[in-house]
């Protein structure tokens, strides 16, 4: 049986998007979290987890990656303000937290709910 992935959108406080795919999201947030100014999410501080979507499977998870990715930006936009109006930090309001020296692999409390 496939394992559920995330396909999730991060955004930077001027809304510069970044949509990714993980099998783990707590690892792969907390990873962008540390992102130093040679990637793009360090570069532009696109840390914000605006919106998470769970797919049945990795494949499925990266042809919706792929398929938001190629939406023009004022979809994107409608798409994240129908789920998440305030744009609201998500991980903030489930508690993640990454302090000095954190392990991303460590868990943290709360997070997005599974369907099924």
């Amino acid at each position: 049986m496939p394992r559920a992935c995330w396909v999730y959108i991060l955004a930077s406080r001027t809304r510069r998007l970044y949509i990714g795919v993980t099998s783990d999201l707590p690892r792969r947030w907390a990873e962008h979290q540390q992102a130093d100014g040679r990637s793009f999410v360090g570069r532009y501080r696109v840390i914000r987890l605006v919106l998470v979507e769970e797919a049945p499977s990795p494949s499925a998870a990266i042809v919706r990656e792929k398929q938001l990715k190629r939406w023009r930006r004022d979809k994107k936009l409608r798409l994240i303000a129908l789920s998440n109006p305030a744009w609201d930090d998500l991980a903030e309001l489930w508690g993640w937290s990454i302090g000095e020296g954190a392990d991303p692999s460590t868990p943290r409390p709360g997070g997005p709910l599974r369907s099924g």
